[in-house]
């Protein structure tokens, strides 16, 4: 039983927190303000491998494991979780549905540049009335002779509009009981991009509605067996979990390095404030967050490499882990005072960053009832 990473994970990490701290963590601030898409740091990403980590090196990934991909997660959302997500999103949601279910030619034309950064690509699954209840979506699509004609709207769709957005793979309804995943270009006609959502935090990342009107593809779009879509997505959502808990790890981490440090340089009534059994023992909680929300999370990654069944332990991480995120940052905030409530300063960013966390890739609700089922307790 090991309760450490490798050697090779630890020399990675190293890799992906200097890159972190000396290209991203200076202008995280700016792009929270200011939102623009740092196309530029996502082609980076992609010059490091980031977008390629747990993919074979027969497609053009770099031919490691899903802890790896966990580990850049978390050092990228410890500076800047809208950089984070859009990793996340990128590699679980884009890339991964398009390895595990594309065939040769959907992964002939769009893997070489999304494994390298060139290109991103988006996860079409929520709708305005299809979120927690991902079965009950209404886009519909048909075929019309060798073409699939596609009619209804996403919601909340991550890396669907940003200028090297490729393509998007969306859940549809294409039969009475059925429904099939359809990978959609980007640029088709009838694929409409909505305005980007004004969202409370992850400033940086990007975030579209989506509306389909007569959308055509053709019938080879079709990702793996028709009737087959939901299935594949909730596959595809597992393995994010455990990739949304790493991120939320990231963030545990940096609210308690940001709190140890203000803690021990900031001075009130003549001695640092940190030497206050109130403010020393709010860090500690800190530590025992972070620590615990770690081991859960790369635990359900150990269990994801070793081909193990991981969707107990992918909800437990993922809900543990988001909850102390969202926990840390408040703790955080008010170990910082006043500072900590002034934009600019991390921890604000932070906390207006996590509590998506609790939301996205299944609500902390979602999770409890995963976790609820897989204790064999009544289902209702």
């Amino acid at each position: 039983m090991r309760f450490e990473l490798s050697e090779e994970h630890e020399a990675f990490r190293k890799v992906v927190r200097d890159f972190a701290e000396q290209e991203i963590a200076p202008v995280a601030a700016h792009w929270d303000h200011d939102a623009p898409f740092p196309t530029h740091l996502v082609n980076r990403m992609g010059d490091l491998g980031l977008f390629g980590l747990p993919f074979p090196e027969d497609v053009g990934g770099m031919g490691g494991d899903f802890t790896s991909l966990c580990v850049a997660i978390e050092e990228i959302g410890r500076v800047d979780q809208s950089m984070g997500i859009t990793l996340e999103a990128g590699v679980g949601l884009g890339i991964s549905p398009l390895y595990h279910f594309g065939d040769a030619a959907q992964k002939a034309a769009y893997l070489p540049e999304l494994l390298t950064g060139r290109a991103l690509a988006g996860f079409g699954l929520t709708e305005a009335e299809a979120g927690s209840d991902a079965g009950a979506i209404r886009t519909k699509a048909f075929l019309d002779g060798e073409e699939w004609v596609i009619n209804g709207s996403k919601a909340f769709i991550t890396n669907a509009g940003t200028p090297i957005t490729s393509l998007v793979t969306i859940t549809a309804r294409t039969g009475e009981n059925e429904i099939s995943s359809i990978v959609v270009p980007a640029g088709t006609e009838g694929f409409i991009v909505e305005p980007a959502y004004r969202k409370m935090g992850w400033h940086g990342s990007d975030t579209h509605g989506l509306i389909f009107e007569d959308c055509r593809v053709p019938s080879t779009n079709l990702l793996g067996e028709r009737g087959r879509g939901f299935h594949q997505f909730l596959a595809t959502l597992d393995d994010g979990r455990i990739a949304i808990a790493a991120l939320a790890v990231g963030l545990a981490q940096a609210c308690l390095e940001h709190s140890v440090e203000y803690a021990t340089t900031r001075h009130a009534f003549g001695r640092p404030i940190g030497a206050n059994q109130g403010i020393a023992f709010q860090c500690a909680d800190l530590q025992v967050m972070v620590d615990a929300a770690r081991l859960l999370t790369y635990r359900a990654a150990a269990l994801k490499d070793a081909g193990r069944p991981v969707k107990q332990a992918a909800a437990v991480a993922k809900l543990y882990a988001s909850e102390a995120a969202v926990s840390a940052t408040r703790i955080a905030t008010q170990i910082h005072g006043g500072s900590g409530f002034i934009e600019g300063s991390p921890v604000a960013r932070f906390y207006r960053d996590a509590k998506i966390l609790e939301i996205g890739e299944g609500t902390s609700e979602v999770q409890r009832l995963v976790i609820s089922r897989g204790l064999g307790l009544p289902v209702l």
